[in-house]
């Protein structure tokens, strides 16, 4: 990702985060006690666009261990407050009771995010 591009991704994310208070206040559990994946994307930002093929992938394979979720920007504003998310892509790792264990700002390839959840115990 070029400089230009991630300053304007993140002026944007801060944009939209400064334009009111958060609504909700307890972290969303994940969808059938599953650990979760949620990736924090804007349409517009090239690495988010590269993410969401990744993400695919990803719920393809591992979808029966894992739920997988794209929250993009436009759509679900109140989740990035709740997230405190400041750049675009994030990638936020919560665990089986929908707490938090990690995260990371930026794309990740493939390879890379299948060794987290790995790591993380949260796909075989």
């Amino acid at each position: 990702m070029n400089v230009r591009t991630f300053l304007a991704a993140s002026l944007v994310v801060l944009i939209l985060l400064g334009s009111g208070p958060v609504q909700a206040d307890k972290e969303p559990t994940p969808a059938a006690a599953k650990p979760a994946l949620y990736d924090f994307g804007m349409g517009m930002c090239a690495p988010c666009i590269q993410m969401e093929k990744v993400l695919a992938a990803i719920k393809n394979q591992y979808g029966d261990q894992i739920e997988v979720r794209l929250i993009m920007a436009e759509k679900e504003r109140p989740l990035f407050q709740q997230f405190k998310i400041m750049v675009v892509p994030t990638q936020v790792f919560l665990d089986a009771n929908g707490k938090e264990v990690d995260r990371h700002m930026g794309f990740m390839p493939e390879e890379a995010l299948v060794a987290k959840l790995r790591q993380l115990k949260f796909i075989q």
